[in-house]
């Protein structure tokens, strides 16, 4: 390796060194002690572990099946193909969402539609909706960004005057309501991700629920290869079963590893939500006399999860967006621009061309996200607080 490789790698370790970061994991010994056993069981590709994680993931939405898979993206990929969008289909996206969203679009063979976003929940805007509609549209793919749910009925509603799929990314939701249930059934497939950054983490990971058996066994095909029985269930029989592969499938399983950590991660999902309530709250409280930052609104039909806390950085702020994240860094604390605009990045430029999504647009220039985790202390988020406000020269 050359001395300038080293030396850059040295520089990317130090710089990501927080005293405060974006975000943390909240393990304990029993995470450890869990993925320990499952190492030492012999057993470590999917397994016992992972039927245990999606069960409880499908008994705490609802749903009748939960099928884990090696991330979001590709529990997005796979939701996509059981419900037969390929190519020559159109599925509307937001733009204003992690990139996997409209990746996992093409990974299916199908065209990604972009529909602007609702200004104060960041969410797909239905009214915008319709006028994206052409006779190749199959599916609308919502999002629910950043811990707050989209308005599902309302999405619905229009996918079933047009004749519609509606495959949900819920991948900030687990644990997650709208209009008091649990996001996980309202729609043919609910996708989640178990991303570090999400409020339970197998470090990488994701799941789709579905009420619809059609669809459980075409993502269980899909995810492992396409074989028509999984592993366990071959090495658990009392007789000789020869697997078959009718399906053109993929290896997207998840290791009995991260599945005894999702069990454990599982058993503290309220709590780390409940944590999350007070530190977003917490932060509304401390910035509410700030005209200039627009704290997280909550509409009528869902509560806030807080995946992430953002912040709208407004015109006649003292700092702009960037010179806030510039300044917070120099203290220490690690923020992230709000979302991207998926459809500014430069794959997507080359491929659709220009697209004009205009409050995506100003939403991704002035938000910020804020430091939070389950873990964090009183004097942590207080130190992310008085930092803020001293770099825009606002003090208690």
């Amino acid at each position: 390796m050359h001395n300038e490789q080293i030396l850059f790698i040295r520089h990317c370790s130090l710089s990501i060194d927080f005293m405060i970061p974006i975000t943390k994991p909240y393990y304990t010994e029993e995470e450890e002690r869990a993925a320990a056993l499952a190492i030492r069981s012999g057993w470590v590709v999917q397994g016992p572990r992972v039927l245990e994680f999606e069960k409880m993931v499908a008994d705490l939405v609802g749903a009748k099946y939960a099928l884990a898979t090696s991330n979001c993206t590709t529990a997005l990929h796979l939701s996509l193909l059981a419900l037969g969008i390929g190519a020559g289909d159109e599925v509307l996206v937001p733009s204003y969402s992690f990139i996997a969203t409209a990746n996992s679009v093409l990974h299916a063979g199908a065209t990604a539609v972009f529909v602007d976003i609702d200004a104060r929940t960041y969410n797909m805007d239905p009214a915008l909706i319709e006028e994206k509609i052409t006779p190749r549209t199959k599916a609308i793919m919502p999002v629910h960004q950043i811990g707050l749910a989209a308005d599902i009925d309302t999405i619905q509603e229009i996918a079933r005057r047009h004749d519609l799929l509606v495959i949900e990314d819920a991948a900030t939701m687990i644990g997650g309501e709208y209009k008091n249930k649990k996001i996980g059934t309202h729609s043919r497939a609910v996708c989640f991700s178990f991303h570090p950054r999400k409020a339970i983490t197998t470090g990488e990971g994701g799941m789709v629920t579905t009420n619809d058996p059609d669809i459980a066994r075409q993502i269980e095909m899909l995810r492992s290869h396409g074989a028509n029985v999984s592993d366990y269930a071959r090495h658990g029989a009392d007789k000789v079963i020869i697997e078959e592969y009718p399906v053109l499938g993929y290896n997207f399983r998840l290791t009995d590893i991260q599945g005894a950590i999702g069990v454990e991660q599982m058993k503290k999902l309220d709590w780390i939500l409940q944590r999350r309530l007070e530190l977003g709250a917490r932060y509304n409280n401390a910035f509410a006399d700030l005209d200039f930052l627009e704290t997280p609104y909550e509409p009528p039909y869902a509560k806030h999860t807080y995946q992430s806390y953002c912040l709208r950085v407004a015109h006649n702020s003292p700092k702009t967006r960037d010179e806030i994240m510039t300044a917070m860094q120099a203290e220490g604390i690690a923020t992230r621009r709000g979302v991207m605009a998926t459809h500014l990045e430069p794959f997507y430029l080359n491929t659709y061309g220009r697209v004009s999504l205009p409050v995506t647009e100003q939403a991704t220039r002035d938000t910020i996200l804020l430091p939070i985790y389950a873990q964090m202390t009183q004097e942590e988020q207080e130190t992310v607080i008085n930092t803020l406000r001293r770099i825009v020269n606002v003090t208690n």
